[in-house]
């Protein structure tokens, strides 16, 4: 089967790539799991020392890896550098304090002579989109090598040129050989994957169903699995809220990465008392963002990365207005080359719409009246979804109160919800399960071993 990779702001194809025989997949594991074999042995301190190599690598090569991503996701060009500068980060991060968070502990009130214990498992698949190709991989790879596991990453199709690259930086970093290795194999091959004993556990970005279906597969073979999956992220906007303050946030936080982020803002959960004049505030900033080539650093919004998610998307808000949203900006994809979507702002959504049932992954921002806290609380909740929200007003004790009551796994005041090296990463109820990067992340494939040595 052939993987293609392909331009989203022209449409044209980039690269024809051939997956992985059978052959090259068993040879991929088995070098997995041989350099699982030496790299669990380096102490902690020597790994440290290769992901400082490997965030070097990132930062030499940032101007190339990012020109990559958005030739095949069509990602404005300074988010895609932003992007790649991010991914270094986080390797710095982990080599600065992964032996804190590994070191043996001794629980308060344990007995003296018992220890607890960190230690790696063995080879991870990391099963990872294409909306930041390379910041999911990195943000699961880096406290996993730095625990001692190794890493086999199978990629989204379009974005198999990023996954060739990412293998290739780790190698140019100079870490041990099969340390991570990219697969390039369709979907049906994950099953396989899973199934294979020297594959020790599974963490998947992804959508809900691919969740689902991961999930069943790593508790039928009782592997630990990440699972970081779609969101519906809402953004209560209430009648305190600095407006202009809030409108800026919100418009940059809807069209980042051209709309395709899962902890993107998503549903915008405004007090009667400010709608109106928030919905002015947000369309004009919304409009004023630039549209355009990717490549050009001053594009803000690019591209959607596929036409099949650009005509998705189109059918969500089609349908939403013939259900009685109204229109306030955009609502059509761009004509011409490539798979453009005008930025969008609905209003009047109400429950029974895509635009407040279903995730809108795209350049689209909804917006929901609430007439007080509680039914604002209430609307945001009405979701299957969990991952992050965000709070807008003057009032930090009215924040405090109201932040434990959203059903999210994170939830910013007067700011976008955003991931963060030092801060549990991860969702609930439908958005997934296992929380990525800071102490949380680097634990999460490690026998936690009790030793009792009396």
């Amino acid at each position: 089967m052939s993987l293609i990779s392909i331009n989203p702001a022209t449409g044209q194809r980039i690269h024809l790539y051939g997956s992985h025989t059978s052959v090259q997949i068993e040879a991929a594991l088995k070098l997995s799991h041989t350099a699982y074999l030496g790299w669990r042995e380096l102490s902690p301190a020597s790994r440290a020392k290769h992901l400082r190599a490997l965030a070097r690598s990132l930062r030499t090569q940032r101007d190339d890896l990012a020109d990559l991503i958005t030739a095949e996701v069509g990602k404005p060009i300074t988010q895609a550098r932003t992007e790649i500068e991010k991914c270094a980060k986080v390797c710095d991060y982990y080599a600065k304090h992964g032996a804190d968070y590994l070191a043996d502990e001794h629980p308060i009130g344990a007995p003296k002579h018992a220890r607890v214990v960190y230690e790696p498992l063995g080879p991870i698949l990391a099963v990872m989109p294409w909306n930041f190709p390379f910041w999911q991989l990195f943000r699961a790879a880096a406290p996993a090598l730095m625990a001692g596991n190794t890493v086999l990453l199978k990629h989204s199709a379009n974005v198999s040129g990023c996954a060739l690259a990412i293998e290739q930086v780790f190698l140019d970093a100079g870490l041990p050989t099969g340390v991570m290795q990219t697969l390039l194999s369709p979907a049906k091959e994950v099953e396989t994957l899973i199934k294979d004993p020297r594959i020790v556990g599974v963490t998947l970005t992804g959508g809900t169903a691919a969740g689902r279906s991961v999930a069943a597969l790593a508790g039928a073979a009782l592997k630990p699995c990440v699972l970081e999956l779609g969101g519906s992220d809402p953004y209560l906007i209430l009648d305190d809220a600095d407006l202009d303050q809030a409108a800026e946030i919100c418009a940059s936080a809807r069209l980042v990465n051209s709309g395709q982020s899962c902890v993107g803002a998503k549903r915008f959960i405004v007090h009667t008392k400010v709608r109106a004049a928030f919905q002015q505030k947000l369309v004009e900033r919304m409009a004023s963002h630039r549209v355009g080539d990717p490549a050009d650093p001053r594009t803000q919004v690019g591209p959607m990365a596929r036409h099949d998610l650009r005509d998705e998307l189109h059918v969500q808000v089609t349908k939403s207005l013939r259900l009685g949203a109204k229109l306030l900006l955009g609502g059509q994809p761009l004509p011409g080359p490539g798979w453009f979507y005008t930025p969008t702002v609905i209003t009047r959504v109400k429950k029974g719409m895509p635009a407040y049932d279903e995730e809108l992954f795209g350049p689209v921002a909804a917006v929901i009246a609430a007439r007080n806290d509680e039914e604002a609380l209430a609307l945001a909740n009405d979701t299957p979804y969990g991952l992050g929200a965000a709070i807008f007003t003057r009032d930090r004790r009215r924040a405090r109160e109201l932040a434990p009551q959203l059903e999210a796994g994170m939830v910013f005041v007067n700011s976008a919800v955003r991931s963060d090296p030092t801060l549990p990463f991860g969702g609930v109820k439908h958005s997934g399960y296992g929380r990525e990067l800071g102490r949380w992340g680097i634990r999460a494939f490690v026998n936690v071993k009790t030793v009792w040595s009396a």
